[in-house]
């Protein structure tokens, strides 16, 4: 099974050909199934979870994803595993480590580095380029982290737990999110706009 997160806006499905890659579907023929309930969907937020041909949709509630949420630090739960992996359908690993209203950054196993979020992928902003983790650190294929990955400059680097380095929260329903960290300076308003027009220049009906 394949499953992804989007919105609907009454412009259209943000980033709406990364959630096809991630579904698996650009040719398959749940695509049809696909293009249906966009063509039908009300502005809102849903799950899709493709089982062979079938595409299930689950009206879901909005992120809880907030700019300067509360942030903890837990183990990711998928820290054995190398590079970047289809989104976990729910109930899945991932699930334990949520907590509503907080920002929970997954580490690898010895809490040196910071790999993602429980919900959103996490980036780095070095003030030319977004950072992104290596691609043989473990975290979810995520459509937001790939949308900036293919159109707006980047560079991989471990994200350091100790670092300096400012840092923000991405996913396709939330949009960019910056922490509000006391030991790092916070993300720059201009990135964080690009981000907000890369999106809009991604939504497609």
């Amino acid at each position: 099974m394949r499953t992804t997160t989007l919105q609907v806006t009454a412009a259209g499905i943000p980033l709406r050909d990364l959630h096809l890659e991630r579904l698996g579907i650009p040719l398959h023929p749940g695509r049809e199934a696909f293009d249906r309930f966009a063509a039908l969907a009300v502005p809102g937020v849903y799950r899709l979870v493709l089982d062979g041909d079938r595409l299930q949709v689950t009206p879901r509630g909005p992120s809880s994803l907030r700019d300067g949420m509360p942030v903890r630090l837990l183990p990711s739960p998928c820290a054995w595993m190398r590079g970047r992996f289809p989104k976990p359908v729910s109930p899945g690993p991932y699930d334990d480590v949520r907590s509503r209203g907080v920002a929970t950054l997954l580490t690898t196993r010895d809490g040196a580095e910071l790999l993602e979020s429980c919900t959103a992928a996490l980036l780095g902003w070095d003030g030319a380029a977004f950072v992104h983790p290596p691609d043989d650190r473990p975290r979810v294929w995520s459509t937001a982290e790939e949308a900036v990955r293919r159109h707006l400059p980047v560079r991989a680097a471990p994200l350091s737990s100790r670092g300096a380095l400012p840092l923000l929260l991405v996913n396709a329903v939330a949009g960019p999110c910056p922490l509000a960290l006391p030991d790092r300076p916070a993300v720059p308003a201009e990135p964080i706009a690009r981000i907000h027009a890369l999106f809009a220049l991604l939504t497609v009906r």
